[in-house]
């Protein structure tokens, strides 16, 4: 066993963990600096206090200092670790890993004898690592001492099996709608909980994380965010000015249904990467039936184009898409990386896709109609009218602020979701609208959906599911760049036309993480944006793809004009592999 010895007098002035400083062969202009930041550390006097404190609360005579990580070199945290001597049943000293793996065990009394550091998790095989005797003459009082990296090996457990097979369960509960997706991943968590307590009581193999642990995998970054995004939607939704583009949109057309629906399709584009998919045909949806049927043709001939757009047109900025802000925040991707490294590509697959609609639509574009009388034209203009222009041009100019925060904002450090909060706030101080109406126009369910999945997805992070396919995955793509951009955007693309898209891309995340780390070439994010494209256009596949398309369905539904899924396939699947296609394509030149 190699101990790198090391003294500790400056690791406790500095305050910095896991950082040694040997001196034993220093040049002089070390020595230099060493006192030099020691004298400036003390004549600060509330750092000098605090490290003070800290020397008299570590009386140990020895500190042995290392780290835990698993196969895949990623820090295992929560892992037991007991310094034990076959002296004495009681353990000398015992500690937890930190989040980055890293552990220290104290001493009060320096064991001369063999010292046995055992590391134990519940999800991995134990370790043990031997210090003998020989090793533990040499070393010198009041010292930190360095081990070797600690390697744990993955075990399958019953409670790797519980965890995956709700994961999977889950999954099945949305693509199918037995569920509402809240109401599943909340009856996920639920098993979870129960089984790692009540099951883990009765065997430990059963136990999967605790509660704490759990909570810790809740990305509040992306909660906060699309809670503030979703109170500024509320507000610039009241003002009307959905309904008053779409309208224009029909005004511009002159009727022409071939224009109309490539500028409802521009329009619809532009609001998804702005605001949300979702939101966006939710205002733009019952406008575009009204036009539809005033026309004498098939509203759905305009209304799912629109659904396409929006699921594409969203990739562009990180809050167009629920799946953009997840891979966002985990990937440390701003709103200025995902305009430059996404735009164009998305610009050519629109070309591309508005192509295919205006081929695939033809005949029903064709029809001749004799169109809107005029006093239905009246209706839908009064209809369309903007009632509040005070509360427009303020909507307006905080939304504004709100982009630009979001892209310098990242210069200081600024967070998205304090952005986002702060531009809620702002609107709601300035117009004063009804607070627990606007609070109300949250969408709770949504934000309580996504503290579930993230549990679930931490928990078979935690059993050690996610790695497994990161291995699989890892083995399949070896260091070919090219190969793992292909398989990242046509593998989840293709399971997110069955699947929803935002458990699916969550699961992802670490195995992406993963294959950046370990793919030359990778270290730029590609794999990232591939998720990106892969699961926002995967969700045009199939009706059940995306929320976007599923609100539509219920909207026209409503309006006696449903949508079957083999309607929606027909044109959705060619779609999501053009589409794809074109993805696939601007990554690899892009990057």
């Amino acid at each position: 066993m190699k101990i790198i010895q090391h003294s500790n007098l400056f690791e406790r002035l500095s305050g910095k963990k896991n950082i040694f400083i040997r001196l034993r062969y220093a040049p002089p202009l070390h020595y230099l600096i060493l006192f030099i930041s020691l004298a400036l550390i003390l004549l600060s006097p509330g750092e000098a206090e605090a490290h003070q404190i800290r020397f008299q609360e570590s009386p140990a005579e020895m500190v042995l200092v290392g780290q835990v990580v698993d196969s895949q070199g990623v820090p295992v945290t929560e892992a037991e670790v007991v310094a034990l001597t076959d002296l004495q049943p009681e353990p000398l000293a015992e500690t937890q890993s930190q989040e980055d793996g890293s552990w220290m065990l104290a001493f009060a009394d320096f064991p001369l004898e063999e010292l046995h550091i055992l590391v134990e998790h519940p999800h991995f095989q134990s370790e043990t690592i031997y210090l003998h005797s020989s090793e533990l003459s040499n070393l010198n009082r009041n010292d930190i001492f360095q081990i070797d990296e600690v390697v744990l090996q993955r075990r399958i457990s019953a409670g790797f099996w519980v965890a995956s097979i709700v994961f999977l369960g889950v999954l099945l509960l949305i693509a199918f709608e037995i569920l509402h997706s809240t109401t599943a991943a909340l009856a996920g968590v639920s098993i979870i909980f129960l089984t790692s307590y009540i099951g883990g009581a009765i065997n430990p193999d059963f136990f999967i994380f605790s509660y704490e642990r759990g909570l810790s995998y809740i990305d509040w970054e992306v909660v906060f965010l699309v809670m503030g995004m979703m109170i500024i939607i509320a507000i610039v939704e009241g003002t009307g000015i959905f309904q008053w583009l779409a309208f224009q949109a029909y005004r511009i057309s002159r009727g022409r249904t071939w224009l109309l629906v490539l500028i409802l399709m521009l329009i619809t584009a532009v609001a998804s990467a702005l605001l949300d998919n979702f939101t966006t045909m939710l205002l733009m949806t019952p406008i575009s039936l009204q036009i539809g049927l005033a026309l004498g043709i098939n509203p759905l001939a305009l209304i799912i184009p629109q659904v396409l757009a929006s699921n594409v047109g969203g990739i562009t900025t990180l809050v167009g898409t629920p799946t953009n802000i997840l891979i966002g925040a985990y990937a440390g991707i701003s709103f200025t990386d995902f305009l430059v490294n996404q735009t164009v590509g998305v610009l050519i697959a629109l070309l591309v896709m508005a192509g295919f609609v205006l081929l695939f639509y033809r005949k029903t574009y064709s029809q001749q109609t004799g169109g809107i009388s005029p006093k239905l034209y009246q209706k839908l203009e009064e209809n369309a009218r903007i009632e509040n222009p005070e509360g427009l041009w303020k909507s307006g100019v905080v939304f504004g602020l709100v982009l630009i925060g979001f892209i310098l904002g990242e210069r200081i450090h600024l967070t998205l979701a304090v952005t986002a909060i702060a531009g809620a706030t702002l609107l709601l101080v300035w117009l004063k609208p009804d607070v627990q109406h606007m609070i109300k126009t949250v969408d709770w369910t949504t934000l309580v959906f996504f503290m579930a999945l993230f549990m679930i997805v931490g928990a078979i992070q935690e059993v050690g599911l996610i790695s497994l396919a990161a291995d699989g995955m890892s083995r399949l793509i070896g260091e070919n760049l090219e190969l793992g951009i292909f398989v990242i955007v046509f593998g989840v693309g293709t399971i997110s036309t069955i699947i929803a898209n935002i458990p699916l891309a969550a699961a992802m995340l670490p195995i992406v993480r993963y294959l950046t780390a370990t793919i030359p070439g990778a270290q730029s994010q590609v794999l990232y944006y591939a998720l990106s494209m892969g699961a926002a256009m995967g969700g045009n596949g199939t009706l059940i793809g995306g929320e976007a398309n599923l609100v539509t369905a219920g909207i026209t539904g409503q309006a006696n004009t449903p949508i079957s899924f083999k309607e929606f396939l027909k044109i959705g699947l060619p779609v999501t592999y053009l589409t794809l296609t074109v993805g696939f394509l601007w990554l690899l030149v892009h990057f």
